[in-house]
């Protein structure tokens, strides 16, 4: 089971990036074909933001508690910046706040940094600050595929996610007042 999960979670996320290029196109065209999905997806952007950020958080719990992989000093940095907006996107949609993004924008956006320059790094970068894990922890791949997804990049997939969602937020509630 946990080696099965192992398996989808690249395809999952390889899926995810095609939808991804299709939700950007959609916001390019925003004014044409694009309108009923962003308005779909500033709609509900909340419950989309929230479902993307806990499947965040229990992707990385299932790689280092349940598969075991030692998570790095960049690693850790990430989940800082994650783990709080998912309880933040949680406690909004359960009180229907409906202002979330105000405080989940600016964490995502350290956690797409560290993420960023950390996939850059994991898949041969070179870098400019030194891995205090044991062994060079930072520069080790534990999980490959399609010749592009690791670990880093599922989590910066995330932060993208999360980044997307709120502007198309801010798009619908701009031409919602408007």
């Amino acid at each position: 089971m946990v080696n099965s999960i192992s398996q989808l979670l690249p395809y999952g996320v390889l899926i995810s990036h095609i939808i991804f290029g299709f939700l950007v196109l959609a916001l390019f065209f925003k004014n044409s074909w694009g309108r009923g999905v962003v308005d779909w997806l500033g709609k509900n952007a909340e419950a989309l933001a929230l479902i993307v950020s806990v499947g965040a958080v229990l992707g990385s719990l299932f790689y280092s508690e349940i598969i075991g992989f030692e998570p790095c000093p960049l690693c850790w940095w990430q989940r800082m910046f994650i783990f709080p907006s998912a309880v933040i996107l949680t406690i909004s949609f359960w009180k229907k706040l409906g202002s979330a993004f105000t405080y989940v924008v600016p964490l995502i956006l350290f956690a797409t940094i560290v993420a960023a320059y950390h996939s850059y790094y994991e898949l041969g970068g070179v870098s400019i600050l030194p891995c205090t894990a044991v062994g060079g922890a930072c520069s080790r791949v534990y999980v490959i595929a399609f010749g592009y997804i690791t670990i880093p990049v599922m989590s910066l997939t995330t932060c993208l996610y999360i980044l997307l969602i709120a502007w198309t937020k801010r798009i619908y509630d701009k031409n919602r007042n408007a």
